[in-house]
């Protein structure tokens, strides 16, 4: 045991942040009865989106009118609700916009917080994080605290600053102004083709004589990805405008250098796909819409968490634990390195349901607490039963598509099957590798390469199911660590998979076959 100074005050699970991701935390660990605490450097929670987005709309759904009734299918279009129950706390109470502002969302937080009376400390700013033997040292706010466990929901920290000969002339997003008439006129470079480059250039459309977004790489659209992060349908004017030869433009290029001369600026550029051709361009404003990357400054050296490649995430195994740090767990939008760019692990609407997870992982390893599962039995009808009740009802496998599953484990010797919800994939796989028959099944993508997302040829009938382009359910059959045998089920409009012959038939055939060998 490491030997504590007096006074250090102790609790099993230390969350760092108060934003979405560490009050979603909160809520499961208080329902649970944890022994928690949430340490937060502001006055009030969600302190991020106090200034961000900076045009103060964001890109997460609100749709207040569905067809549904049902609170749980609900959420599946509604990307700013905490989970909660009973759900009496509804972000459509906050605001009714398809897009929502972001001080709606600051003050559905806050009462979110207050409605609970979560363990929040305000004020408080994480200082030093320290690896001990038995847990770990946290220095803040002026007093020492211990902790099993560290999470760390801190959310993004300074922004990401790209290595470009003279970067400091361009103007960071954090910084820049957000009224349109001071750009009246100029020629503005946004370098950054993600969202906030392109919320920045759909602000000023109407004002600068001429706006280029540049990066190295092609802009990826939500559209083609299926990912909230990419580019979004709402800011096709831009696009509009590149095509209509306006000259706005989209560039994929290296910025090589930008060099002040006089009033303006020269940029030097490479073109990526035009055989090494240069460029020197002139524009009176320069913006840097880079994105954010971690802080790591709060952590010690014993336990400063290795990253990913590009050095703006932490590095985590399948339980979003630290790749390197035992104990040191990640959660909300620093969580989203195993599923980066494909589900939606960096908002609300993924890592709502991450959480939970998380909660249940964190309570089986610090509090003994087995991870839940049901016990059905192990035979075709009650197997499709099942499947077809969760991918038609569970918002969880609708939202965080290709990365969380449930498992169904197959237990001759019991005589049944235990059925699992919501692990993450890659989690299920390592976790019961021991496992000789066990089946994943989620809802997935077509990921073939269409040449147009929206003139897709279709093929209705059930043996041709894996050739789908809309969300459909997958089941997969593993042995071990092996993927052995995998069933797509037809794609449909209404995301409703319960017609007897393109749905429940193949899948009772599947197990059928499956179980009987």
């Amino acid at each position: 045991m490491t030997e504590l100074p007096e006074g250090t005050e102790h609790h099993r699970y230390l969350i760092i942040g108060a934003g979405p991701a560490g009050l979603q935390l909160s809520y499961y660990l208080q329902q649970a009865g944890s022994d928690y605490l949430t340490l937060e450097r502001a006055t009030s929670p969600g302190e991020f989106f106090r200034r961000f987005p900076r045009h103060r709309r964001l890109i997460s759904l609100n749709k207040v009118h569905t067809t549904s009734t049902d609170p749980e299918i609900r959420l599946r279009w509604d990307w700013n609700s905490l989970l909660h129950e009973p759900a009496d706390l509804p972000f459509s109470d906050y605001s009714r916009e398809y897009f929502p502002n972001a001080d709606d969302l600051v003050r559905y937080l806050g009462d979110f917080a207050r409605h609970h009376q979560l363990a929040i400390r305000y004020d408080t700013t994480v200082e030093r994080v320290e690896k001990t033997d038995d847990g770990f040292l946290v220095r803040a706010g002026g007093r020492l605290l211990h902790a099993d466990c560290v999470v760390v929901a801190a959310g993004w920290g300074p922004p990401n600053v790209p290595d470009v000969r003279g970067i400091e002339h361009a103007v960071g997003y954090e910084d820049m102004s957000t009224d349109p008439a001071d750009y009246a006129g100029q020629r503005v470079l946004i370098l950054g083709k993600g969202n906030s480059g392109f919320e920045t250039a759909s602000a000023i459309l109407g004002h600068a004589a001429m706006i280029h977004l540049a990066s190295p790489r092609p802009m990826r659209l939500a559209w083609n990805t299926k990912h909230p992060g990419d580019v979004r349908g709402h800011h096709g004017a831009v696009l509009d405008s590149y095509q209509f030869k306006t000259l706005h433009a989209v560039l994929d290029c290296v910025i090589d250098e930008i060099r002040p001369v006089g009033d303006k600026y020269e940029v030097h550029l490479t073109y990526t796909h035009a055989d090494g051709e240069t460029a020197v361009m002139e524009y009176e404003t320069v913006l840097r819409c880079t994105g954010f990357a971690m802080d790591t400054s709060m952590f010690a050296e014993n336990c400063r968490p290795a990253r990913v490649p590009s050095g703006r995430l932490p590095a985590t195994r399948t339980d979003w634990q630290s790749v390197d740090v035992d104990g040191l767990y990640f959660a909300g939008t620093l969580a989203q390195d195993r599923d980066f760019k494909k589900a939606s692990s960096a908002f609300i609407d993924g890592f709502r349901y991450n959480l939970r997870t998380l909660t249940a992982l964190l309570r089986e390893r610090y509090e003994d607490a087995p991870l839940p599962y049901e016990k059905v039995e192990a035979d075709a009808e009650a197997l499709t039963g099942v499947v077809l009740d969760r991918v038609n009802w569970s918002s969880a496998l609708w939202t965080q598509f290709e990365f969380l599953c449930d498992v169904i484990v197959v237990d001759p010797g019991a005589g049944g099957a235990r059925h699992y919800q919501d692990l993450p994939e890659d989690h299920a796989v390592e976790r019961f590798g021991g496992e000789s028959h066990y089946y994943t099944f989620s809802l997935r993508w077509g990921r073939e390469a269409y040449v147009d997302v929206f003139a897709v040829e279709r093929h209705p009938q059930p043996d041709r199911a894996a050739e789908s382009a809309f969300i459909h359910p997958v089941v997969r059959r593993y042995r071990g660590g092996e993927l052995v045998e995998e069933l797509h089920l037809l794609e449909d409009l209404l995301a409703e998979w319960r017609r007897p012959d393109r749905h429940v038939q193949p899948l009772l055939d599947f197990f059928a076959a499956d179980l009987g060998r």
